[in-house]
C-alpha cells in the first residue's frame, strides 16, 4: 500500500510540473498588465496545432520548431500592437474582455487553416513504465511524464531566473507595481508588453507540444488552460514560484483525491477536485501561498 500510493503521488507531482508551465503563461502576462489572460488556452491550442499542421506538410520537425518560435514572437508583437497599446491605462476589465474576444479570433484562424479534426503528435517519448526504476523500486513511472516534466521543469526555472536575476525582469516588476510610475522612470511599457507575451506564446507552444503528444492535437486543449486556475489561486497570481508549488499540490491531490477517495463516491472525482480545493483555499488565504496580501484603509 505504501508503495503504491508514493507511486500515485509520483505520478501526480510529474501532472503538477505540467500544470504548473500551463499557470507560468498566466502569470506572465498577469504580473506585466495586471489582466487574466483569457487566451492563453487558446494560443496553446494554435500552437500544437499549426505546429502539427507544419509536420503534415512535410516540414522537418527541428524546422518546424523554428518556424513556430517565430510565428508565435509575432502573434505575440501583433497581440501587444494591435489589441493592448490601444487599452494601456483602461480599466482591468477592458483587458480582460479584449482576451475574451482574442480567444475566439486565435480558435477561428486556427480552425480555419488547419481544420478540425483530431491529431496525434509524436514527440519520440513512449507513455511506458522506465525498466529501471521498476526493478529498483516495483514502482511504475511513465517514461512520457518524466521526460515532461523534465523539460517543463527547465523552462519553468530558467523564466523565473530571467524575471528575477535580470533588469527585464526587474522592469516587469516596476511595470506590474504601477504602469504610470514605470512609464514615468523611463521604462518602455510597449517593450516589456511585447517581451512578456513573446515569453508567453514561446510558453504555450511548449505547453502546446506536451499536452498535445499527450492528449492529441484537439480544440480540448484550449480547456487544458483551465486546469492553471486552481493552480493559480492556490499559489498567487503574481508568482513564479507559486505556480511552481500550485502546479505540484495541484497534480498530487487529484491523482490521490481520484485514487483513494474516488471509489467511495462514483470515481471521476479528478476533474472538479482541484477545484473544491481551490474553492475552500479561498476561504482561508484569498491572495494565495505567495501572493501579498492587501491592506487597504477604510
Amino acid at each position: 500500500m505504501v508503495q503504491f500510493f508514493f507511486e500515485v503521488l509520483i505520478g501526480g507531482l510529474l501532472s503538477g510540473v505540467m500544470y504548473s508551465l500551463v499557470a507560468l503563461g498566466f502569470v506572465l502576462i498577469y504580473k506585466a498588465s495586471g489582466v487574466f489572460n483569457f487566451a492563453q488556452g487558446s494560443l496553446v491550442f494554435f500552437a500544437a496545432l499549426t505546429f502539427v499542421g507544419l509536420l503534415e506538410h512535410h516540414v522537418p520537425f527541428g524546422l518546424a520548431l523554428l518556424i513556430m518560435l517565430g510565428v508565435m514572437v509575432v502573434v505575440a508583437l501583433l497581440i501587444e500592437r494591435l489589441v493592448l497599446r490601444p487599452l494601456v491605462n483602461q480599466p482591468p476589465i477592458s483587458l480582460f474582455m479584449a482576451t475574451i474576444g482574442l480567444s475566439f479570433l486565435i480558435e477561428g484562424v486556427a480552425q480555419i487553416l488547419w481544420g478540425a479534426n483530431v491529431r496525434g503528435l509524436d514527440l519520440g517519448l513512449q507513455d511506458e513504465p522506465i525498466q529501471a526504476i521498476s526493478d529498483a523500486t516495483g514502482m511504475n513511472v511513465s517514461k512520457f511524464d518524466l521526460t515532461a516534466a523534465g523539460i517543463a521543469a527547465v523552462l519553468v526555472i530558467v523564466v523565473a531566473l530571467f524575471f528575477n536575476r535580470t533588469r527585464v525582469g526587474r522592469a516587469l516588476r516596476a511595470v506590474a507595481d504601477d504602469h504610470q510610475a514605470a512609464l514615468a522612470v523611463g521604462i518602455p511599457l510597449q517593450h516589456i508588453w511585447a517581451i512578456v507575451w513573446s515569453v508567453a506564446g514561446f510558453v504555450a507552444l511548449v505547453t502546446g507540444l506536451l499536452w498535445g503528444a499527450r492528449n492529441g492535437v484537439q480544440f480540448a486543449l484550449t480547456f487544458v488552460a483551465l486546469k492553471a486556475l486552481p493552480v493559480l489561486i492556490l499559489g498567487g497570481f503574481e508568482s513564479v514560484p507559486g505556480a511552481i508549488v500550485g502546479g505540484l499540490i495541484i497534480g498530487a491531490s487529484e491523482k490521490l483525491a481520484e485514487v483513494f477517495l474516488g471509489p467511495y463516491v462514483g470515481g471521476g472525482i479528478e476533474g472538479w477536485f482541484p477545484y473544491v480545493l481551490a474553492l475552500l483555499f479561498l476561504l482561508v488565504r484569498p491572495e494565495g501561498l505567495f501572493g501579498e496580501k492587501i491592506i487597504r484603509r477604510v
